[in-house]
């Protein structure tokens, strides 16, 4: 195992892992409301430990999961709790960062649109032009070379090993992986880099000089984010709040 990997808190027992599922379906189904899934693709998780982590099972329509559409893995794959199958490229990108980077306890693969547009240009970089792109200052490892699905161990290892230690990937041609310490930060995250990418390929269709910041303001701009250690928690309950007025059924379980 990677020198990278440390021990994680077991964090195993019945309450939590209730939660954490309830708190990944509710990422995924607010991923389908703000457009950053594709159809049934794409993969949300969350290790529990070492060798066992949650993740949404394959097949169903992200704006329909439920929290006991989450399923509970070990490293081999197998279906520990719960009713479904995990789907292949899910598992080996997901095991890959889970057990490279003890800091990785969410992992989050979309490709939603704006984000993955820049991942789709020859050297394609999130650009320091506006005060989200700060948050994700030097934040981004990039995959210059797309090699087909990650449906097999050897290319889930080199996708790991892209992010080179940090929180973001730009996989090339693909879309982005984010992590976080928690479902609600690797979420927050994920929401501002689409933001970030949004405003940068709207910025770059004018057709105007952009307005590059200077390495001054974009440090004391990424400090200032950091210095909130919360936001992106209370930004999550923010939205679960909101999801629970308009699709409480995401919070059931078998």
């Amino acid at each position: 195992m990677p020198a990278e990997n440390r021990k994680v808190a077991q964090l195993g027992d019945a309450a939590d892992v209730r939660r954490h599922r309830i708190e990944l379906a509710a990422a995924l189904r607010l991923a389908a409301k703000f457009g950053f899934n594709e159809a049934i693709d794409n993969h949300f998780s969350f290790a529990l430990d070492d060798d066992r982590f949650l993740i949404n099972g394959y097949g169903k329509h992200w704006s329909m999961l439920t929290a006991a559409d989450v399923l509970l893995i070990d490293g081999d794959g197998k279906v520990l709790d719960g009713e479904g199958v995990v789907e292949a490229t899910a598992f080996h990108i997901h095991r890959a960062v889970h057990r490279r980077y003890a800091h990785a306890r969410a992992v989050m693969h979309t490709h939603m649109p704006y984000t993955t547009a820049i991942a789709c240009c020859e050297g394609g970089r999130l650009l320091p032009i506006s005060q989200t792109y700060c948050l994700f200052h030097d934040r981004i490892g990039y995959d210059e070379n797309y090699n087909g699905m990650g449906n097999h161990a050897q290319e889930g290892d080199r996708i790991a090993s892209v992010m080179a230690g940090r929180p973001v990937a730009l996989l090339a041609s693909h879309g982005p992986i984010v992590t976080g310490t928690s479902i609600g930060q690797a979420f927050s995250w994920l929401y501002y880099l689409e933001r970030a990418a949004e405003l940068q390929v709207l910025a770059e269709g004018r057709n105007q000089k952009l307005k590059i910041l200077s390495d001054e303001v974009v440090q004391a701009t990424q400090a200032a984010w950091d210095g909130d250690a919360g936001h992106h928690d209370r930004h999550f309950a923010a939205l679960m709040a909101m999801l629970d007025k308009e699709q409480p059924e995401y919070r059931e379980l078998r």
